[in-house]
């Protein structure tokens, strides 16, 4: 809600945690936002301060959202989370071919949105990997 209070915590976090995974990647991918009409975007604002602290590149234009979709935060099944995320998300290939990327989020529910980038970023971008890393992830419904 506006509040950067923590993102200096978050970034030390991430970054000592990049340090210790030791993964090689050629950039940075934010989950691009559902929601534009936003002042700010958390993921992207994060994702850059991270891009600084730990000289990954940021790679924040090269996927986005190109579907208008349905709000997903009453949708709890994978399946139907999958299903309105299917082609919702298209990648550049010159600024994705053949490069090992980390994809960004500030949240992981079912995996569904990640796994929707994922596809685009190899298949359309020619990414030769995709790793994730979410900060958080929400408790399940049971």
């Amino acid at each position: 809600r506006g509040n950067r209070a923590g993102i200096p915590e978050i970034v030390d976090t991430v970054a000592g945690f990049l340090r210790d995974w030791r993964i090689e990647v050629a950039g940075l991918v934010p989950v691009p936002p559902f929601n534009t009409g936003r002042k700010s975007q958390p993921v992207v604002e994060l994702a850059r301060a991270i891009s600084e602290r730990t000289d990954i590149a940021l790679r924040d234009g090269c996927v986005k959202k190109v579907k208008n979709t349905a709000q997903l935060k009453n949708v709890f099944e994978f399946g139907k989370r999958a299903a309105i995320l299917k082609n919702a998300f298209a990648a550049e290939r010159r600024l994705t071919e053949g490069m090992r990327l980390l994809l960004f989020d500030d949240l992981y529910r079912s995996g569904a949105t990640a796994a929707a980038v994922t596809q685009a970023l190899m298949d359309e971008g020619g990414a030769a990997a995709v790793f994730l890393l979410a900060l958080t992830r929400t408790r399940s419904k049971l």
